[in-house]
């Protein structure tokens, strides 16, 4: 159990001291993890910056991740999508739904300037959290194409068999935590509170 946010953040931050000094990139998908990639970015004397990533929804339990899509459109489906989803449309409506979300968040989080370059960098991406592990894959799989020298996941908990599936598409996992009973991951913090986007942009704009 995290007391909160900034408690997982200081305690993933000491997991991740042997990047301290190599001038890592910190990548948090928006909008929890973004106080505590600004925490571990500090210690490790990195920098930040967010990775846009949305969850695709299932038909009528919006929180019941299918899979997720990144800022270019790739879109990564859970292997329990086909069962969950039976309109052969809805996917492709949800995803250009999600992609509107996140133009409109690109826009509000970094107006005037680009995401910072991952290219021949260490880039370690964090969140609060892994339920199915969707967003966290196709966060990394939009980084590696821009060919970091490394890859890592970072999280303070996450179930067993997220974690093997997210592990073939980081060169790292760091989890704190890897219960096998897991039903959100709110229930591992004492407090675990919205992120709203005035947050956010502040913490970006520092």
């Amino acid at each position: 159990m995290f007391q909160d946010r900034d408690d997982a953040a200081e305690k993933l931050a000491e997991r991740l001291a042997q990047y301290q000094g190599r001038r890592p990139l910190v990548l948090a998908i928006p909008r929890g993890a973004v106080p505590m990639a600004k925490i571990i970015s500090g210690t490790l004397h990195g920098e930040m910056d967010i990775v846009l990533v949305r969850k695709l929804g299932a038909p009528g339990n919006p929180e019941l991740a299918i899979g997720a899509v990144d800022e270019t459109g790739w879109t990564y489906l859970t292997p329990e999508a086909d069962q969950i989803v039976h309109d052969p449309h809805y996917a492709e409506l949800e995803k250009n739904k999600q992609l509107e979300i996140m133009r409109a968040r690109r826009k509000l989080y970094t107006p005037v300037r680009p995401p910072l370059n991952p290219e021949g960098r260490v880039v370690i991406v964090v969140d609060d959290g892994l339920a199915t592990g969707s967003t966290m894959i196709a966060a990394l799989h939009a980084l590696r194409a821009r060919n970091p020298k490394k890859l890592v996941c970072a999280v303070p908990v996450a179930p067993p068999e997220t974690l093997r599936k997210v592990a073939s598409y980081a060169d790292e996992t760091v989890c704190l935590e890897s219960p096998a009973l897991f039903y959100a991951v709110g229930q591992f913090y004492q407090v675990f509170q919205q992120v709203g986007d005035d947050e956010v942009v502040a913490l970006l704009a520092e």
